[in-house]
């Protein structure tokens, strides 16, 4: 009986470890909408991807490194030796070919997903841009049909208002045909980054989280500027003037953020995971009021009260749903 209290108490540690981790997560990338937005001012898109992304690589380079002699260090013959510990014989080497290839998978994705969104910046606001991107809590379970996966009449019906908010967001009534670029190129943004949590659900169970982030940021953020040296013509002066924004998005928001997520991911429920991150819209909407002066009309921010309590309601009840299965 003491022992199945101690399994639920460490289940409770756990979820609420996951819980904090990845408000923080939000709370980091909500900020780094305003920096970017800022970035965008000085470089152009690739330019700002690809030098942010290399950065939050570099920056996990040496936790990666220091984690692996930890671990080297503490894998004597004596535990090696202990065939029932195989968490400690699984993890004696964080670099694996697994590792490999999970984060090429997530690097290639990342890379669509992130400079679609940065090319939104050059038409639209942060915060739209943010609440936008939160829809993949609704391509998630879209997309979670293809791989037989149950979803919830009520959050269906929170599909529905989760456009309905889009339509007020982005569109105006007597100019239907002219939906701004930003938003749409926001809204495919979502759906990679849809794909890239569903990934991140798989993979983060399976391989080192730390090292997973930093193939992605080299394999995503490689491929950025490839494409800046083909599409943009790079200047040293303006991506030192944008130092500060970049320094903000590369370390804070990849570096440490994605990093958070990947770890985050693996004590939280994929569900309650979807509705913690899609915090980053409001921290993004307040930051932007704060540092841009960047504020929603009444309409817009209609549209971005429709989409917030849909993707709550999705969430819990999903939540709810799996607790009562």
């Amino acid at each position: 009986m003491s022992t199945n209290n101690s399994k639920n108490k460490s289940s409770h540690t756990t979820s609420l470890k996951g819980v904090l981790i990845l408000l923080i997560t939000a709370f980091i990338w909500g900020t780094s909408f305003v920096a970017q937005s800022i970035g965008m001012e000085k470089i152009e898109a690739f330019t700002f991807n690809g030098i942010r992304t290399i950065m939050g690589g570099l920056f996990l380079l040496p936790i990666i490194f220091v984690k692996e002699l930890i671990i080297k260090k503490h894998y004597t013959d004596k535990e090696a030796s202990n065939q029932s510990d195989s968490n400690i014989k699984a993890h004696r080497n964080i670099f694996t070919k697994k590792a490999l290839k999970y984060g090429i998978i997530l690097g290639c994705i990342f890379c669509v997903a992130s400079n679609f969104q940065q090319f939104a910046f050059y038409y639209s606001t942060a915060g739209k841009i943010a609440f936008i991107t939160s829809l993949y809590m609704f391509f998630v379970p879209i997309i979670g049909l293809f791989i037989k996966k149950r979803v919830p009449i009520l959050t269906w019906i929170c599909v529905v208002f989760g456009f309905v908010g889009l339509y007020f967001l982005c569109v105006t009534p007597d100019q239907l045909s002219n939906i701004n670029k930003g938003d749409i190129l926001a809204l495919i943004c979502a759906f990679f980054y849809s794909i890239h949590i569903l990934c991140v659900e798989k993979f983060a169970r399976e391989v080192d989280g730390t090292l997973l982030s930093c193939l992605q940021f080299f394999v995503g953020g490689g491929i950025s500027l490839i494409m800046m040296f083909i599409f943009e013509t790079p200047v040293i002066s303006d991506i030192l003037a944008a130092g500060k924004p970049l320094l903000y998005s590369g370390i804070m928001s990849c570096g440490i953020a994605y990093t958070l997520q990947i770890i985050g991911q693996k004590y939280t429920e994929a569900t309650i995971a979807s509705l913690l991150m899609c915090m980053e819209s409001v921290f993004a909407v307040l930051s932007s009021a704060i540092v841009l002066d960047e504020y929603l009309t009444r309409r817009e921010i209609i549209g971005c009260t429709i989409m917030f309590v849909a993707i709550i309601i999705s969430q819990i009840s999903t939540a709810k749903s799996k607790n009562q299965a």
